[in-house]
């Protein structure tokens, strides 16, 4: 469980510098300069609580898990959000300015990322068992 959890929340930061990156370069940035923040890793690597999720919820169609898996991220994101913010005064993103915000933690017009992530989650999920299972079975 450990091991997945470093790797997702590795592929997490890769994921949040690769997208600020791009977004950099929607505001002219030809550098594409993208950022994150440590306290990020931990957050990411929760995804490994989606792992038994993603079992019970394989047979659904694709559109219910993705709106499962939205539900999940937007309720990891606004409880860790407001932590952050008790804890350390301040969090890592800010949705204040954005007109679907919920108390400046979660943004509604995410709500469509959060749905394909959680699907991508699912072919990460499936590849790294893939990976594991083909360890195991080389090593015997």
């Amino acid at each position: 469980m450990w091991k997945r959890y470093i790797i997702y929340g590795l592929l997490g930061l890769c994921a949040e510098v690769l997208w600020n990156g791009f977004g950099a370069m929607l505001t002219g940035d030809l550098l594409l300069r993208g950022t994150t923040c440590i306290w990020m890793f931990p957050i990411y690597g929760l995804a490994v609580f989606l792992e038994p999720v993603h079992y019970r919820i394989r047979h659904l169609p694709l559109l219910a898990r993705g709106g499962i898996y939205m539900v999940l991220i937007f309720a990891v994101e606004l409880v860790s959000g407001l932590l952050l913010r008790s804890v350390l005064g301040a969090c890592p993103w800010n949705y204040v300015n954005k007109t679907l915000s919920i108390y400046g933690m979660i943004t509604l017009e995410y709500a469509p990322i959060w749905i394909v992530l959680g699907i991508i989650f699912e072919k990460i999920h499936d590849v790294i068992t893939r990976i594991e299972n083909s360890i195991k079975y080389n090593s015997k």
